[in-house]
């Protein structure tokens, strides 16, 4: 079984971005920065999370690219201030992976582990088993299992999914959460 404080600057964090790290837009996509919004705390929780971590990563589906709703400069609009916001309180992303695609099959949309398999290429220091993938819904569950991650949950937004289940390992109610737990089994 899986514990927290198996976690050394050995192990990477892979992040979901919306519903983890801002609130999610229903049924639509944040397309720029005024219509996003981190939920409290999260900037300083990944600040957090750096110094337990060797690799904080973000790997999100980005679809309204695919549907022209949005280009990938107004993406780039979005992570900009978002990263910025996230170094001003000490914090610190390594990379952002997205997938534009539209099709469900996609080789690198989520939950298929094409965006993982980036992020080992670009850090080959990466070991996917040693790496947990958190999200908010069950294709990010299942992109973490593919890619051989552990998994964690949160219930931002789906708070009624089942749990336990087999594609989750741990189950939080927000990121902050999470940090806590980490630097909580740290000690």
């Amino acid at each position: 079984m899986f514990s927290l404080n198996q976690i050394d600057t050995s192990w990477t964090l892979f992040l979901d971005r919306d519903g983890v790290l801002n609130y999610e837009k229903k049924e639509d996509y944040i397309r720029n920065w005024g219509e996003f919004h981190f939920y409290q705390g999260v900037p300083a929780a990944i600040a957090s999370l750096n110094p337990l971590f060797g690799r904080i990563v973000i790997a999100t589906n980005q679809k309204g690219i695919g549907k022209k709703l949005m280009t990938a400069e107004d993406l780039q609009n979005i992570h900009a201030p978002m990263l910025q916001a996230i170094t001003n309180v000490g914090g610190k992303i390594d990379q952002i992976y997205y997938c534009p695609d539209l099709a469900d099959d996609s080789p690198n949309r989520k939950p298929q582990p094409g965006m993982a398999f980036m992020a080992k290429a670009d850090f080959p220091e990466i070991d996917l088993a040693k790496s947990i993938m958190v999200g908010n819904r069950m294709s990010d569950m299942k992109f973490g299992r593919n890619a051989g991650m552990h998994t964690v949950f949160l219930a931002t937004t789906h708070p009624d999914a089942p749990f336990p289940d087999p594609f989750i390992d741990l189950r939080f109610n927000h990121l902050v959460d999470f940090a806590a737990a980490c630097n909580h089994a740290k000690k």
